[in-house]
């Protein structure tokens, strides 16, 4: 099945398997749940479970729960948060799809925090209309999800399972189908696996930068992989920085739920000033990227930010929100009387490779579901807790095209396998992207950026973490406007809404 040198891979005819599912998180470990009876593949790039930015959500999953709520309340306030970029139907899709979805987590065991009556208990997050996210003990909503997928896949005969293997490139005929992935084991060799169909379900892109909530492992592979395949990408310079990662040195940063803000916790100063009125009205349930520039602002100008959780939380801060009282104190920080030092850092791509109503891509053979799609869900500002719901949304979706399709064999195909960026060179590639593609951003530092992502690709030409760098930086370079997550101080205003479309051309992307 396998010819060929280490870095140009043949596969013939034919495929391994039915559907091929690359990333082990909610979106995945959800789809191949959903495909039963179908046989399917999975792709971990680590032991089950870890290494999942899904396994770290702490704020939980938003769904029209409430009597008082409504699917067309969630997706307005989905529509207005993402600052003119959100697809309506997409919007309308995921809102009305919600409420069953949550009932399928339900069904898996998933130990959803209950009202005394026995209701589902619903935070209010910031930029939600209602209360309408469902949650695990205050902030363990991502653990207990993926605890209870894992212990599932682990029961369920119709998925295999492959851990300590990473994606590498995308195998194709030629005619440019999909036929499966160039795989990357423990071992340091190359390997490939065929399917009828791929689904690329990897994650986001934060561990690009030096300061970011997701694993370090999230380096934007699958954007990387879809860009060079030809697929169709969007948005890619929308990167959502959590306003209040905990600031305690550690990296991947811990973070400060959105929920504690929710709870009535407020941001200061190192005067002690609250400071987010003077920044905007809603202060702190203002959208996150408001919070995150005012955050960013005041420690720019060294007054410092802090999260005063004191009154608001107090004394049930270990039974309501464990996972960050426990980072808290393992910093010395005793959050029930000391505030808690915070920072913006980079925390979901809202950008990726296009996907259609029912998680096609435009390359045949390749679907995307989760953080590496573009969906229209997300705009320019994701709304808080709006991640999961969509990646269980479209896993389903896919799981209903593929469970019962006739899938199409690719032919004879091919794929370059690479090298990723390591040591010195992603630390550097990383503070880079922090400084000069973060919360604020100007032509100067981006361009310098750039010339920086030439200089290492031509040391380590195809690494996937560069050419992802790159998509993101020259897309934030070409919106000449401020718009949601995406801040450039040298155009402020925002203009009309546009997307940005990229191609693949021979070296580099066209943005449209």
């Amino acid at each position: 099945m396998l010819s060929g040198t280490d870095d140009r891979l043949h596969a013939g005819a034919g495929a391994t398997t039915d559907v091929l599912i690359v990333g082990a998180g909610l979106a995945g470990l959800f789809l191949a749940l959903k495909l039963a009876p179908r046989p399917c593949l999975v792709i971990s790039p680590a032991p089950l479970g870890q290494a999942s930015s899904s396994a770290w959500a702490q704020g939980g999953l938003a769904a029209a729960l409430h009597p008082l709520d409504s699917p067309a309340q969630h997706a307005d306030d989905t529509v207005a948060a993402g600052a003119g970029l959100v697809d309506p139907v997409i919007a309308r899709l995921i809102a009305e799809d919600g409420p069953a979805r949550v009932r399928d987590l339900v069904a898996l065991g998933v130990p959803f925090d209950r009202t005394p009556d026995g209701q589902l208990a619903l935070s209010l997050e910031a930029a939600h209309s209602h209360p309408r996210v469902a949650r695990v003990s205050g902030d363990l909503a991502g653990k207990a999800i993926m605890d209870a997928l894992v212990a599932a896949v682990a029961a369920a005969p119709h998925i295999e399972l492959i851990e300590g293997a990473r994606a590498e490139a995308l195998l194709q005929d030629t005619n440019g189908r999909v036929a499966g992935v160039v795989l990357r084991g423990n071992t340091g060799r190359a390997f490939v696996k065929t399917a009828r169909e791929t689904v690329l379900c990897t994650g986001g892109s934060g561990g690009l930068y030096r300061v970011t909530t997701n694993p370090k492992e999230a380096q934007g592979e699958a954007i990387a992989m879809a860009h060079v395949a030809g697929a169709v990408l969007a948005d890619l310079e929308f990167v959502q920085f959590h306003p209040t990662g905990i600031d305690i040195g550690r990296d991947p940063a811990p973070l400060a739920t959105e929920a504690l803000r929710g709870e009535g916790a407020t941001l200061h100063n190192t005067d002690g000033r609250a400071f987010m009125a003077d920044y905007h009205p809603l202060a702190e349930l203002a959208p996150r990227d408001e919070v995150a520039r005012a955050i960013h602002a005041e420690r720019a100008a060294g007054r410092g930010a802090f999260l005063n959780c004191i009154t608001a939380v107090g004394e049930e801060f270990p039974h309501h929100f464990p996972t960050v009282f426990g980072a808290c104190m393992s910093a010395n920080i005793d959050p029930r009387r000391a505030m808690i030092p915070v920072a913006p850092a980079a925390h979901y791509h809202m950008g990726g490779i296009i996907s259609d109503l029912w998680g096609r891509s435009t390359l045949d053979g390749l679907s995307v579901c989760g953080e590496c799609s573009s969906t229209g869900a997300h705009g320019a500002n994701r709304l808080a807790s709006n991640s999961l719901l969509e990646a269980v949304v479209f896993a389903e979706r896919i799981a209903r095209r593929l469970r019962d399709a006739d899938l199409n064999e690719a032919g004879a195909s091919t794929a370059s396998a690479t090298r990723p960026l390591t040591g010195p060179d992603m630390l550097e590639l990383r503070e880079a992207m922090s400084r000069h593609c973060g919360v604020v951003r100007e032509a100067g530092g981006l361009t310098d950026l750039l010339s920086l992502i030439e200089r290492l690709e031509a040391g380590m030409p195809g690494a996937p973490q560069l050419t992802a760098a790159r998509l993101i930086a020259s897309g934030a370079l070409a919106r000449a406007e401020s718009r949601g997550g995406h801040f450039r101080s040298d155009y402020p205003d925002t203009g009309a809404p546009e997307r940005q479309f990229l191609f693949h051309t021979s070296r580099e992307a066209l943005v449209i």
